[in-house]
């Protein structure tokens, strides 16, 4: 009897944050403070990174692992290239205007491409996360 009302206990204490009043925000924002509006087609980092990235022969030749942002933009794209299950990759930094993100709304996913070679991302500069 003990453990059913531990339980129950636990349960309701659990669910409580649930039935509380919505959340309110209070206080004001500095006035240097701006604020967007984003729409339903815009990219969000969440959905670039792990996107699979083909060559315009449509073979994968590498996958969005990060981004570097400098100076308030996107500064380069960190692609993981040349691996096979984690083995033997390796990272290189690309510019954002190299590489095509899109939005393929018959498939409803999003697309990025890039023209060139899996040999020639293999081949270019590794990119090694600063310490």
């Amino acid at each position: 009897m003990k453990k059913i009302a531990l339980i129950a206990a636990s349960l309701a204490v659990l669910a409580a944050p649930a039935f509380a009043e919505d959340a309110k925000t209070v206080g004001t924002a500095p006035a240097e403070a701006k604020f967007s509006t984003v729409q339903k087609d815009e990219m969000f980092s969440s959905k670039l990174k792990g996107l699979n990235v083909y060559n315009q022969k449509d073979e994968s030749i590498g996958e969005i692992t990060d981004l570097a942002i400098k100076n308030h933009q996107v500064d380069a794209l960190i692609l993981s290239v040349g691996g096979f299950l984690g083995m033997g990759e390796h990272y290189v930094a690309v510019s954002p205007s190299s590489v095509n993100v899109r939005y393929d709304s018959k498939d409803d996913k999003w697309l990025a491409s890039m023209n060139t070679t899996k040999e020639a991302l293999k081949a270019a500069p590794e990119f090694k996360y600063p310490k």
